[in-house]
């Protein structure tokens, strides 16, 4: 299942959510229990690849950093 970013229109709280390909009803917010939630484009997808920072991590070239 992918993971999704949401943004709740009732009080603004961003979440990520994993959703079914097959789910067409949009998640409530965890935080008001609101129906109005979006569906908001992420910036980047995959964190598991990329250049090593030398710290033991990895980053992602397109990526901000926290970027999900």
């Amino acid at each position: 299942m992918p993971i999704y970013e949401f943004v709740c229109e009732s009080c603004s709280h961003k979440f990520e959510e994993l959703v079914a390909l097959s789910d067409k009803t949009l998640p409530n917010c965890p935080k008001c229990q609101s129906k109005e939630t979006k569906k908001v484009l992420s910036a980047c997808g995959v964190r598991s690849h990329g250049i090593p920072t030398g710290s033991g991590g990895f980053d992602s070239p397109g990526c901000s950093p926290g970027g999900g």
